[in-house]
């Protein structure tokens, strides 16, 4: 029988590569990557790009759950020690062999490399890589750590030959661009194209199989050039289809549309670390104390919020209203925690209680093309808060340049904007993703709180994400990881959770994709009616 089931595998290998490479496909895209250097930059549409070229030890499917990849096994040999056995017989696009060194390598450079607006540190801090041998590493920590394969799988491992001495235009470029990836780097004209070609010789599951000769990215901003382009047959795929669309297109037999939650949670960040924040103002324009580090401020501007309104009327009813860092169903959801309700009312009273009866201006910074809706969610912010007293104004901008002054356009290095309208897809699965990522105290030494634009810091907060990172217990974890959500979010408002996105991809009639839960979209998850 095992003689069997392996011929009928090696013949639909033989069947599924020999219609592989017989067509090409071009895909929409709302977002591009901000650059093919897989490690420059934790964001969304790099790391779901960076999926075609690279591979990780750890794989996850569409709905983040593990599969071996450049890994096959991986195990815990003692209380702090993980053991990885990689793949053997993987050969990098070049030809050359994939070994243990490139994973040291790997280690090494991903949580350090130049510029960064938002690095993989947080994946990588504290843990000591090993070579074993030549197909074996073992990875050590100074304590239990069970989240070891959740945080392996969100690095992409880099080729030591292409990768040392060279800098993330090296990758742009395509000089350093070399994967072991089901497709290889052509060419990437940023604003214009990108361009990726099938790795013949792929190592990867069956699913996983280049199933294009050519593939062709074009971005793609707005919603009604990128249905336009597939209505008219320009592209194959596109992502991030407009809520108000949905339900027109789905009655257009020409074209296919799927749709599923996502693990990403829109959510507001709060200067919480500067008296005299660069963006908030009295009525008048006259220096007045950070409203933004009192907690009643944020409590107030959180009740001020219509959550209701925003996914009905901003999201067209495609997206559910968010209470905490997660959607319920992934692991360390606090069952206490529902979002807030709107009441402007308690709101205007918050605001008094904490001294700023009058109100004050504030500017509310955010992207123009990352997320679903993103300007419009922040027009709808600043419609909202001007009800209680605080007078908003909107200014957006390319993810391009907002996420660097975001994290780092300030004094120092330090973030530059006050009020900031930010998402996050929880890479891990859980609860510790945003946790120690957002609401953790930044400490760039430790890796914790690389994203945490406000600042926010409770020592409390820190001790139980800690806690919960060293409990290999899973329920325990969980109820950990609920605990600090409830304090960081339910109590200090350290974040405002506004709403869960929910995404949409459309194809031609003769296509189906697989939505993913990361909100990825790879060529790989295609298939044929």
């Amino acid at each position: 029988m095992k003689l069997i089931n392996g011929l009928i595998i090696f013949i639909m290998s033989c069947f599924l590569s020999s219609m592989s490479f017989s067509k090409d496909l071009t895909v929409g895209l709302k977002s591009e990557p901000s650059s093919i250097d897989p490690h420059y930059h934790n964001l969304g549409p790099n790391n779901s790009f960076s999926t075609h070229i690279f591979d990780s030890l750890v794989g996850t499917d569409e709905n983040q759950q593990h599969y071996p990849n450049l890994a096959v096994s991986w195990k815990p040999i003692d209380d702090t020690t993980w053991e990885f056995k990689l793949r053997k017989n993987v050969k990098w696009h070049d030809g050359s062999d994939f070994t243990a060194d490139d994973v040291i390598f790997t280690s090494q450079r991903a949580p350090n490399v130049p510029k960064s607006p938002s690095g993989f540190g947080t994946y990588l801090k504290g843990k000591t890589f090993i070579k074993i041998d030549s197909h074996t590493i073992h990875i050590k920590t100074g304590k239990p750590y069970p989240l070891m394969p959740n945080d392996i799988s969100t690095v992409k491992i880099i080729s030591k030959k292409h990768g040392e001495n060279a800098s993330t235009s090296d990758y742009n470029s395509g000089k350093a661009a070399i994967g072991t990836g089901p497709y290889k780097f052509v060419q990437w004209v940023p604003g214009d194209k990108i361009v990726i070609e099938a790795n013949e010789n792929y190592h990867g599951a069956l699913k996983n199989k280049p199933a294009y000769k050519k593939v062709l990215f074009k971005p793609i901003k707005t919603g009604p050039a990128r249905i336009a382009a597939l209505l008219a047959g320009d592209v194959d795929l596109i992502d991030s289809v407009p809520p108000l669309d949905v339900a027109r297109l789905k009655k257009n037999n020409k074209l296919k549309l799927m749709s599923g939650p996502s693990n990403r949670v829109i959510y507001l960040h709060m200067d919480q670390f500067r008296e005299d924040s660069p963006h908030i103002r009295a009525i008048g324009g006259g220096k007045i104390k950070n409203p933004l580090m009192n907690v009643k401020v944020r409590k107030a501007i959180s009740l001020a919020i219509n959550r209701d309104a925003m996914v009905e009327k901003v999201m067209e009813g495609i997206a559910v209203k968010a209470g905490q860092l997660l959607p319920a169903g992934f692991h360390g959801v606090s069952p206490k925690m529902k979002p807030d309700p709107y009441d402007p009312s308690t709101a205007k009273k918050l605001l008094k209680e904490a001294g700023y009866g009058d109100g004050f201006e504030m500017t509310i910074h955010g992207p123009n093309d990352r997320y679903i809706n993103d300007a419009k969610i922040a027009e709808a912010l600043a419609q909202m808060l001007s009800r209680i007293g605080i007078k908003a104004k909107v200014e957006t901008m390319p993810k391009a340049v907002y996420f660097k002054r975001a994290s780092s356009g300030g004094p120092n290095k330090s973030p530059e904007f006050s009020f900031m309208v930010l998402g996050w897809g929880a890479g891990s699965g859980e609860a510790s993703s945003p946790l120690r990522a957002l609401l953790h105290s930044y400490d760039k030494s430790i890796g914790m709180g690389r994203a945490n634009r406000g600042r926010h810091s409770d020592p409390a907060v820190d001790k139980i994400i800690q806690k919960a990172l060293s409990t290999v217990d899973a329920d325990a974890r969980g109820k950990l990881l609920a605990e600090a959500t409830e304090i960081a979010v339910g109590q200090n408002y350290g974040v405002i959770p506004v709403h869960y996105q929910m995404n949409t991809w459309a194809t031609t009639s003769n296509l189906s994709y697989q939505p993913r839960t990361d909100e990825r979209t790879i060529v790989m998850g295609l298939s044929d009616n």
